[in-house]
């Protein structure tokens, strides 16, 4: 396949500007073509012609790559289809990009990547359990196992008094009937939106199986001294951070913060069971907590629980 930093046709090399016109000029496909000795009737395969292939046999007489795995050429690979119209020509170059002066087109960047790259499991709803914790377990324990990166990192929404939202990640910190557990300072951006409004949401998503769990209800906190045994359980530098607080502040200087990370460490290594008062353990109580099993094809499956009066009702959603 062609480099693509070097084709004009997929991936701009970084820093090229393209030409006024939304096509290649037959002197730029011409001089690349010798270059790069492609077939006649070579056309670089775009995204959204991918797209409407998914799923179909090459066509008898017309060679093109299977490495997609469902029967439709990647992104940037040579199709030899004669149906590159000057409509494809446009979707190579796509709209203007504000991002040329940075070194890259991200436009084009963002068109290349691809999602899913890997095989993914198959997840039958119907076999669920009837709470959504177990299941929860369970695709947990296979992310770790499929080599997920910090499978225990998930996205921490709240708001703030006028509503506004605001998002990070965190650290899961256990799950069980109580709730799905995180921390921070009391005192910090998050704890004080929590105050103001306990109720949040949390997404786990883990990328090497297609998967996504989502929840949201409110948030209670932890006794003190569950917060503070969560805490002293954990390394020494997070009982080293905890000890530093001030988290959200603005910080006059880095010599400021390698100056009271210093005094911290020493004191996390000299007292293990220091207290950090403001450290709280928060957890979420779900009303919905949501699955989702990623398909190469689109075909997602969406199973939801949500809390009744009654018990769990799981219910299937559109992708």
């Amino acid at each position: 396949m062609p480099n693509r930093s070097s084709s004009p046709f997929g991936l701009f090399r970084l820093g090229d500007q393209r030409t006024a016109s939304l096509g290649p000029d037959e002197d730029q496909i011409a001089a690349f073509r010798a270059e790069r000795d492609w077939p006649p009737g070579a056309r670089r395969f775009t995204r959204s012609a991918r797209d409407e292939y998914v799923g179909a046999p090459a066509p008898e007489g017309n060679t093109y790559p299977l490495n997609w795995g469902h029967g439709a050429p990647e992104v940037g690979e040579l199709w030899t289809r004669n149906c590159c119209t000057e409509g494809s020509w446009r979707s190579f170059a796509g709209p203007p990009s504000d991002t040329r002066g940075m070194g890259t087109d991200l436009h084009e960047l963002l068109r290349s990547l691809r999602v899913w790259d890997v095989e993914l499991p198959s997840f039958d709803p119907a076999s669920a359990p009837a709470e959504p914790l177990p299941l929860f377990v369970e695709w947990f324990a296979e992310a770790v196992a499929a080599g997920q990166t910090e499978p225990h990192t998930m996205t921490l929404a709240t708001s703030d008094e006028d509503g506004l939202p605001d998002v990070r990640i965190v650290m899961l910190h256990g799950a069980d009937a109580d709730g799905w557990a995180f921390a921070t300072h009391a005192t910090s951006r998050k704890g004080r939106q929590l105050a103001a409004r306990p109720y949040a949401a949390l997404s786990f998503y883990w990328p090497t199986q297609g998967r996504q769990i989502r929840l949201r209800g409110p948030v209670e906190v932890a006794p003190a001294q569950e917060g503070q045994a969560d805490l002293h359980a954990r390394s020494t530098g997070a009982l080293a951070a905890a000890l530093v607080g001030r988290q959200s502040e603005v910080l006059g200087s880095m010599e400021e913060l390698g100056r009271a990370s210093d005094g911290a460490w020493d004191r996390a290594q000299s007292d293990p069971d220091a207290p950090a008062p403001t450290w709280t353990l928060y957890r979420l109580r779900p009303e919905e907590v949501e699955f989702f099993q990623g398909d190469a094809r689109r075909r997602h499956v969406r199973l939801v629980y949500r809390r009744t009066e009654e018990g769990w009702l799981k219910e299937l959603l559109w992708p």
